[in-house]
């Protein structure tokens, strides 16, 4: 009973002390957001608190870049990219997890094998084929290109494979489509690897800043991503640095209220996803 006792003593102690050096960043964020510049300035020695917080480095963070802009851009590719995906996805998986037609496990493993191409490579080809389409500095040329994920395929095709065949034989039998089988029945069952899949793929989206970077270079279609980049390199982040926090805290905002509102539906999909049978 000791020996459980002192166990289970150990573990939270290292959980706390995990906990602590992975929300130590987050927390001198926030805390160097809401210094003052001057004060800031004149620290010798980091101060882990201040007595006197200021919300004038938000101001600035929206006043001296266009960061609302950054936002709605950001907000457009993320809700768009991410419909689009489930709307590709979701029918795919089906048909490999579902459908019998010749060939399925061939394609199969055909399209799982795209993921040991580099990302790198992708990149390149993408970015020729969009520029060669003319797509640069546009939605659309950010959109397209992450628009299928092999790997959220293969994700949701295992959590469909899981489903009874049972209950897919008895739909058939009461006249139901392959469609409304999909969406009235599998989705309402897989719910929690959808919502899985729809999170990461809208934390994916508004983290993305290699491809962004590479086809736009006009600010009217700059994701958060790229301004952050730009208010290091041309703005105030280089001096400012308590305002450059502001924003790094406004963009990383919505993830974590993400997080906290679907967490549960996240370890539940992820659990799903991990288990067979």
């Amino acid at each position: 009973m000791k020996k459980a006792s002192l166990l289970k003593t150990v573990t939270y102690i290292f959980l706390f002390v995990w906990a602590v050096i992975v929300l130590f960043p987050f927390y001198w964020m926030v805390l160097t957001s809401v210094k003052d510049y001057g004060a800031y300035s004149n620290e010798y020695i980091p101060a882990f608190f201040t007595l006197s917080p200021t919300l004038e480095n938000y101001t600035e963070a929206f006043t001296a870049v266009p960061l609302l802009l950054y936002f709605l851009n950001t907000l457009i590719f993320t809700l768009v990219t991410t419909a689009l995906m489930l709307i590709v996805i979701i029918p795919a998986a089906f048909a490999f997890a579902r459908l019998d037609f010749k060939g399925k496990n061939f394609l199969f493993t055909l399209i799982l094998s795209l993921m040991m191409i580099p990302n790198e490579l992708v990149v390149i080809t993408n970015y020729v084929t969009i520029t060669n389409m003319d797509l640069r500095n546009t939605f659309t040329g950010l959109i397209l290109p992450s628009v299928m994920s092999v790997f959220y395929v293969y994700l949701l095709k295992e959590s469909f494979s899981q489903v009874p065949d049972e209950l897919y034989y008895a739909a058939k039998v009461d006249g139901t489509s392959d469609f409304k089988y999909m969406m009235r029945v599998l989705l309402p069952i897989c719910r929690p690897t959808v919502v899985t899949i729809t999170v990461l793929k809208v934390i994916e989206c508004w983290n993305s800043f290699v491809w962004p970077r590479l086809v736009t270079d006009e600010k009217n279609y700059f994701l958060v991503s790229n301004g952050i980049q730009e208010i290091r390199e041309n703005g105030f982040g280089r001096e400012n640095i308590p305002a450059m926090m502001a924003a790094v805290v406004v963009i990383s905002v919505p993830l974590v209220v993400l997080f906290l509102i679907f967490r549960k539906k996240i370890m539940e999909g992820v659990a799903r996803g991990g288990t067979k049978g």
